[in-house]
């Protein structure tokens, strides 16, 4: 699934490339030729803590590339979508540190958070042995992996939606309770402010249209007078249209004898008797409008008086007041028959806890034997990587008193490394070198459930050899049948199984002034003499390279 790791500008490493194969990819070298570096980098890009001492000497900046092809629905894709981040299908995780010790974050060339880059790296890769990031040892993480084991993700999932109602249940009954509860210590000034607002009975908007009313009424009784003089100049017994109508007409009869004097005068006083009398016309309706019923006024403050009142009294703009008359209404409704809808909601609540319940303790009994199951099947692994005394088991402690979306269980993974030992959680009990063949147990019995596609293991054959290193190394390449696998290691019978054999060198440059790390991939006849240097250490005898063909047509 991992395509390509690219590294620049990061200590010892100027400029690295790495293509890795599907299957097992082991990387070998020299004690101090950069093995741990090279998985600093890949740590950073998967979101890990920067540092700026991992910025090599003299550069600005270094910057870590990790590109993985990832399938449609896989979890990392999923995270995008919610970041709002494009999926191409093929992910590129990119990690930018500066040497002030600032960190920069991109997938597909779109920055986002370091938080959001740990997330999708959290679900592409897993490295077990001598870094922090092993998911396994993350006791939350241990429920999922059992359920991932047994396969119990669809009655996790029922569960988890059984949970939700559970919840909206309980929330809407107490929601409930407590309205009754807040009326109940309010019933009597509940019902008479009821009453209050029901009678005054308050509209949205009515203190703005009143109000407009008023002041158009008040307006118009001052304006009167005015227009009733003008008015009366205009149509009344002053009026001058009888005048001119008298003038017209007297024209007219002389307009024979001289019309070209006559017509044009004639015309222009036809005009004015028009405006004048349409001036009428306009005076006569503005009266009509300032005429009012002052019993109509006295209404209208009284309402606004009401209005304003009940605004201050309730503590609320008069705006409000209809709302507010609402709630009380509800309020006080609460009250009279809320007692038989709390019954309704308290027999849903219960239904809901009811089912949620079955299932959890459903669930929590399989949970229990799929547990077992898993115990077997990991001690099982144990004794071929020098585990024989060991034991593995599966804490399932059930609690219905904390229940939660995923069930009633605490799930937690143990270890006895001796008969007579006191077992307790793996991650406190177990040694480095032993908590990493535990991993490994784990993993190869997990296979692809409940696991991320491409594993890491960090020198996990330290401090064993032979049998229990070929073991090993039998194990991870099982493993690497179902998710990528890649192993930084020591032990020639686990870089015999590796379909790919990466060697990590570091070489003199400038004379011997500075040092960079190499990766090269090994053809076979190179493979074998790296294998043979694992075995026989600086000098590489005959025997050596004899023993290394004989472990690479073993594992072949």
């Amino acid at each position: 699934m991992l395509a390509r790791l690219s590294i620049r500008d990061i200590v010892l490493i100027e400029r690295l490339d790495i293509e890795f194969s599907r299957g097992l990819a082991v990387l070998t070298g020299e004690t101090g030729a950069g093995k741990s570096i090279l998985l600093d980098a890949f740590a950073l890009a998967l979101g890990g803590r920067g540092d700026a001492g991992l910025v090599r000497h003299g550069a600005e900046q270094g910057q870590v590339t990790a590109m993985f092809d990832v399938p449609k629905g896989h979890p990392a894709a999923r995270i995008l979508a919610e970041n709002g981040l494009d999926d191409t299908g093929e992910m590129i995780l990119r990690r930018v540190q500066l040497a002030d010790g600032r960190t920069r974050a991109f997938i597909n060339d779109q920055a986002i958070s370091v938080q959001t880059l740990k997330a999708v790296g959290a679900v592409l890769v897993e490295i077990h042995g001598q870094h922090d990031e092993r998911a396994l040892v993350d006791a939350s993480t241990h429920r999922q992996l059992l359920d991932a084991f047994a396969g119990h993700e669809k009655d996790v999932a029922a569960l988890e939606a059984l949970w939700d109602i559970r919840r909206t249940a309980g929330s809407a009954l107490d929601e409930h309770r407590a309205g009754m509860e807040r009326a109940a210590r309010e019933a009597d000034y509940l019902r008479h402010a009821s009453q209050e607002l029901k009678t005054l009975a308050p509209k949205d908007g009515e203190e703005t249209e009143l109000a407009n009313r008023r002041t158009t009424m008040m307006q118009g009784e001052k304006v009167a007078t005015d227009l009733r003089e003008a008015q009366e100049a205009i149509g009344g017994s002053h009026s001058p249209v009888s005048a001119l109508s008298a003038a017209v007409r007297r024209l007219e009869r002389r307009a024979a004898n001289a019309p070209a004097l006559i017509e044009p005068a004639v015309k222009a006083i036809d005009i004015a008797i028009n405006a004048l009398e349409e001036a009428d016309q306009h005076l006569h309706a503005a009266l009509a409008a300032t005429d009012f019923d002052p019993a109509e006024l006295e209404r209208i403050e009284e309402r606004l008086f009401a209005l304003r009142a009940a605004s201050r009294k309730y503590s609320t703009p008069v705006d409000l007041l209809a709302a507010l008359a609402a709630q009380y209404a509800n309020d006080v409704a609460l009250i009279d028959a809320g007692a038989d809808q709390l019954k309704k909601l308290e027999a849903a609540a219960a239904e809901a806890d009811k089912r949620y319940a079955a299932a959890a303790a459903k669930l929590s009994a399989v949970r229990s034997k799929a547990a077992e199951k898993l115990n077997k099947a990991v001690n099982a692994e144990l004794a071929p990587l020098k585990l024989e005394r060991a034991k593995f088991m599966t804490q399932v402690e059930s609690n219905a008193a904390a229940p939660g979306p995923q069930g009633i269980d605490r799930v937690e993974f143990w270890v006895q490394t001796n008969p007579g030992t006191k077992p307790g959680p793996m991650m406190k009990v177990a040694s480095g070198g032993e908590l990493s063949r535990f991993l490994l147990a784990l993993k190869v019995v997990l296979a692809d459930r409940g696991s991320a596609p491409t594993l890491v293991f960090d020198e996990i054959d330290t401090g064993v050899g032979g049998a229990v290193a070929d073991a090993i190394g039998s194990r991870l390449a099982r493993l690497a049948g179902k998710v990528q696998v890649m192993a930084v290691t020591h032990a020639p019978q686990v870089a015999a199984r590796a379909s790919q054999h990466l060697l990590i060198s570091k070489d003199a440059l400038d004379k011997g002034k500075r040092v960079a790390t190499r990766v090269n991939a090994l053809a076979a006849d190179h493979r074998r003499e790296e294998i043979a240097r694992m075995l026989a250490g600086a000098e590489i005898t005959a025997e050596a390279r004899a023993a290394a063909e004989r472990l690479l047509r073993a594992a072949s």
